[in-house]
């Protein structure tokens, strides 16, 4: 990798670490402010915790594909630091609510500009050759885990002093990660790789009918769709599911997302590389999969802690599955074509988001409201790992005749 692309990796390294920390900051607190605003049960509070992350994904459906393809035309910098600025408001929002009606403002506000993840996602593509590809997306998921470390560790440790606290703190990182970006992040788009702005390819629908000119991804989509909806749940019901199951304190669920994090740091930069050599992107991708459904059922039936800690050491080392799908995915297409792909990809994951939260929420809220059927707080995870089932099953059985064809397509 030249001294350039290096600096690039870098840059977008500390981007996506600082900006999922601020991100992260705020998780364990959530569930507290809106119990407080709403004046609530933790099975309401849930509800709109659901709805909140509906108004951000959907927001986030509309615009990927948009800012995805301004991307391609104008290059990546000026659109991930737009998305680092919207960040920064959002959290300005969420820090001085009066009600929840400015809760969701702040939300769609982040929504719109929430593009970091897919834009850096496109840098990698700009600067990966096949030999590193696979390398470099563990790099990127590597620091989203370090992201996860430091930031639910500080919000569950600024949250003794206020809710609001950790909103402050995470609009501030924000603000110095725009910033820092502003003075030290070069365009990794050459000129002659950008391509005119077409509108067709900006709307949602249009964005996703552009992924079937790749087979090998447009295959892989419907796989994609129950893995990432099943995701979801953790940042769906985790912290509530926690609180309400073992009563666990905002430093305890801050303490299990730093775990989180710091394992998914080891998977990502030490596990990856190992278990590609070893298996190859296919088998990596189906042993990720069947790792994740394991995961998500120990967390449904966990009757002590003990059980919730074993549980996230295998999903997280499921998470390899992650990698081996954007690597897949991301080798499919050309330099000139990143910014359309991975804002389509932020269109659809935008889907599985607005989708996912309040089925999961809804979910949580009926098992575990006074008129439940029956007690049962881990019914969320139950069907998270269903979903995680069924993309496997469509991976083993739909997936290794389209592995061997070529996946460049120019």
């Amino acid at each position: 990798m030249k001294p350039k692309q290096r600096y690039t990796l870098f840059f977008i390294i500390i981007v996506v670490t600082i900006d999922t920390m601020s991100f992260g900051v705020i998780f364990p607190v959530l569930p507290q402010l809106l119990s407080t605003l709403l004046s609530s049960s933790m099975s309401t509070a849930a509800k709109y915790g659901g709805w909140l992350a509906f108004s951000y994904a959907f927001m986030q459906f509309i615009c990927a594909p948009l800012l995805g393809n301004l991307s391609d035309r104008y290059g990546r910098r000026p659109v991930l630091l737009s998305s680092l600025l919207g960040f920064s408001i959002d959290c300005v929002f969420m820090a001085f609510a009066p009600s929840i009606f400015w809760l969701f403002i702040g939300r769609i506000i982040a929504g719109v500009t929430g593009a970091s993840f897919s834009v850096a996602s496109a840098c990698i593509g700009d600067i990966s050759t096949d030999d590193n590809r696979t390398k470099n997306f563990g790099f990127i998921n590597a620091a989203f885990g370090a992201g996860f470390i430091l930031g639910p560790a500080i919000g569950g440790v600024l949250g003794q002093w206020g809710s609001q606290v950790p909103f402050i703190f995470s609009a501030i990182l924000s603000l110095l990660n725009f910033i820092f970006g502003y003075f030290l992040f070069s365009e990794s788009l050459a000129k002659e790789n950008r391509r005119k702005f077409e509108w067709k390819r900006v709307h949602p629908l249009g964005a996703l009918g552009q992924l079937k000119k790749f087979p090998i991804v447009w295959k892989l989509i419907l796989s994609m769709v129950f893995v990432s909806i099943a995701n979801h749940s953790m940042e769906s019901v985790w912290a509530f599911f926690t609180i309400e199951k073992f009563n666990w304190s905002n430093i305890d669920v801050g303490y299990s997302l730093a775990v989180i994090g710091a394992l998914s740091i080891f998977v990502q930069i030490w596990g990856v590389g190992y278990v590609i050599k070893l298996i190859g992107e296919y088998k990596m991708l189906l042993l990720g999969l069947f790792l994740t459904c394991v995961g998500f059922f120990l967390f449904a039936l966990a009757s002590f802690p003990i059980l919730i800690y074993i549980g996230i050491i295998i999903f997280i080392l499921g998470g390899i599955q992650g990698t081996a799908m954007q690597s897949i995915i991301s080798s499919a297409v050309s330099a000139r074509e990143q910014g359309a792909l991975q804002g389509a990809l932020g269109c659809l994951l935008g889907l599985t988001t607005f989708i996912a939260p309040p089925i999961m929420t809804s979910i949580f809220s009926y098992f575990t409201n006074d008129d439940a059927t029956f007690y049962f707080p881990g019914m969320p995870f139950l069907l998270a790992g269903s979903l995680a089932l069924i993309s496997l099953i469509l991976c083993l059985y739909n997936f290794p005749r389209y592995f061997k064809s070529s996946l460049k397509v120019k």
